[in-house]
């Protein structure tokens, strides 16, 4: 071993045996390696050898200057208690409570969305109608994180998050209002209406579960608010697909049981952040925030990641909430009209999808709002398809830094990974347009090679689109300054709604107008072509992902470059002596502060 290792080995052992507790410095010890000058390292330790007289044993003479060579950062050894950064330390404890309310509420935010959609579409209500349903729900997300970040900042992420839990329930139970007889315009209005509660329920609950990784993560431990932020944000989403499933399982049961048993999970997280947590918890140390402090744009990098979020989350939107569980839904084309003829009294006549109508005593759609030329699936199976892909989602979000960028050594990863990360989610969209315009699969309606494509594309947009989304959610908080990481965080998610907006409405026009109108053989009018609608959706989401790269380009986090595995350098880094002299060189405080942070995260 090199004198650096013996160093901090030696001093390791005289400290580990003088400690008040020896397990826990040893976490420390884990944690936070030594700091060694390896310059005075020779005048640190000094071992003599002597000659003995007698028995010819060896005496050794062992000397450790504690003022060279310390195992405690100097943060550590003036903090009160001298514990060890781990899961047992009370330091997260605020972590652990906001992380059980914030996944609770997922399943009941996951949930609410199935409910609403799938019960409207047996209704009879087009995705159109649908996506205005989700105007106010995402609209209000814009307005919400903005202003959450503010309460954050003044009142503590204990009182968003009891808000949040309250306008929940509240949103839930105007839905049990929502009346069969009455017309498809009261409905969209009253829906909608509700789903705004919801909506700004979910982004101020989100806030502390995005803010508090940020401030129970020492400064600069970047790696390990990484994998906080990915464990968090993954099983968030994953909760989030147990939530669509249950949704649109319990509507089998029926709408109101559905709305009941979501409330209840509901109830059993409010105990925890009423109680369990401190109400200063997140808000700003040095001065309260106001809306006009909110706009202050002085933070470039966040502003820049957060314009490429918006195109992000476009990107998923503007064919996965609405289009893909509609198009799942809409029966076959070729078997709806008179050339169809079935008996109410037999169901099975009419493919899946499909409903015989009583009247005109043939195959019809169901609903024409809907489109047809899908796969016709029920809710369940609809649901579960959507729950699996947030799973998933969820789940590689979770392992992202373990199994991911940290055998590509893109951990902490920097604007470059996003980049690079960011192309890469072009590809499954844009495959899936090809294929669903192109592919005689989906022409003549083969259902199994129609959902095989399906199943892939879809799976491997939600891998690539997790890792992208777990490197943003690390990179907003290692931007976002710790004082005022409420402030930053709402604003960088004000976009996400902006994202999820654009994405929703924008999928709605598209789905229902993008594939014209469908006319059978025996002149019946089955609605809108669901397949050419899905895939010119598919074309949105593309362009969206390819806008959401080229932005990151703009953020000013290159210098640790970018490797692809121990053979690969894609980006060289940047020297540390060169970084120094740009420093020096006339730079701004705000600059110089981000150069220094990039230098660090290079070496």
């Amino acid at each position: 071993v090199g004198r650096q290792e013996l160093v901090a080995f030696l001093n390791f052992l005289a400290t580990y045996h003088s400690a008040r507790d020896g397990q826990q410095y040893i976490d420390n010890i884990i944690m936070e390696p030594p700091t060694i000058n390896d310059e005075n390292a020779s005048s640190a330790v000094e071992l003599e050898l002597g000659n003995t007289s007698g028995g010819g044993s060896a005496s050794t003479s062992l000397n450790v200057d504690q003022n060279n060579c310390s195992t405690k950062p100097e943060s550590l050894e003036e903090e009160e208690e001298p514990k060890g950064w781990g899961f047992s330390d009370p330091r997260l404890r605020p972590f652990v409570i906001i992380s059980i309310t914030y996944l609770l509420f997922t399943v009941t935010d996951g949930a609410i969305r199935m409910i609403v959609l799938l019960h409207a579409y047996n209704k009879s209500f087009s995705a159109l109608q649908v996506a205005f349903m989700f105007t106010l729900y995402e609209l209000a997300g814009v307005f919400t994180n903005l202003a959450a970040g503010m309460m954050g900042a003044r009142w503590g992420i204990r009182f968003t998050l009891i808000v949040g839990l309250c306008l929940q329930i509240f949103s839930y139970g105007l839905l049990f209002g929502w009346k069969d007889d009455w017309s498809q315009r009261t409905a969209i209005i009253y829906v909608t209406i509700a789903q705004m509660f919801a909506g700004i329920a979910k982004d101020l609950t989100k806030l502390g579960g995005k803010t508090v990784t940020k401030l129970v993560t020492p400064e600069g431990k970047h790696t390990r608010l990484f994998q906080l932020v990915s464990l968090l944000t993954g099983w968030k989403n994953s909760l989030k697909g147990v939530g669509y499933f249950l949704g649109s399982a319990l509507l089998e049961v029926s709408y109101e049981a559905a709305l009941g048993f979501m409330i209840g999970l509901i109830v059993i997280a409010m105990p925890f952040a009423i109680f369990g947590l401190d109400k200063n918890l997140g808000t700003a140390k040095k001065k309260n925030s106001s809306l006009k402090e909110i706009f202050v744009l002085d933070n470039f990098n966040l502003n820049v990641l957060s314009l490429a979020r918006l195109f992000l989350f476009a990107s998923r939107d503007f064919w996965f909430e609405v289009p893909l569980p509609f198009y799942l839904r809409s029966p076959n084309c070729l078997a709806l009209g008179p050339f169809f003829p079935c008996s109410p009294q037999d169901v099975d006549q009419c493919t899946s999808g499909a409903v015989c109508d009583a009247t005109l005593e043939y195959c019809t759609n169901g609903n024409e709002g809907g489109g047809c030329g899908g796969t016709g699936l029920g809710k369940v199976v609809v649901g579960a398809f959507l729950g699996g892909y947030i799973i998933l989602y969820g789940q590689v979000q979770s392992w992202t830094p373990q199994l991911v960028t940290n055998p590509l050594q893109q951990t902490p990863p920097n604007k470059m990974t996003e980049v690079f990360w960011g192309i890469f989610n072009c590809f499954p969209t844009l495959v899936g347009a090809i294929v669903i315009y192109t592919s005689s699969t989906f022409v003549d309606y083969d259902m199994g090679g129609m959902i095989t494509w399906l199943v892939v594309i879809i799976v491997t947009f939600a891998i690539i689109f997790a890792i992208n989304s777990s490197i943003h959610s690390f990179l907003v908080v290692k931007y976002a300054k710790s004082d005022t990481v409420a402030k930053s965080v709402g604003f960088y998610y004000m976009s996400n709604a902006v994202g999820r907006l654009v994405g929703t409405l924008g999928s709605g026009f598209l789905y229902t107008y993008a594939g014209g109108q469908v006319e059978t053989l025996g002149g019946y009018a089955a609605g809108n072509d669901a397949r050419l609608g899905l895939a010119a959706c598919f074309v949105a989401g593309t362009i969206s992902s390819l806008l959401a790269a080229v932005i990151t380009i703009w953020i000013k986090d290159e210098d640790a470059g970018l490797k692809c595995g121990n053979c690969c350098t894609l980006v060289e880094p940047k020297a540390t002596d060169a970084i120094e002299g740009e420093e020096g060189a006339g730079a701004s405080p705000q600059e110089t502060t981000g150069n220094t942070e990039r230098s660090a995260l290079s070496a």
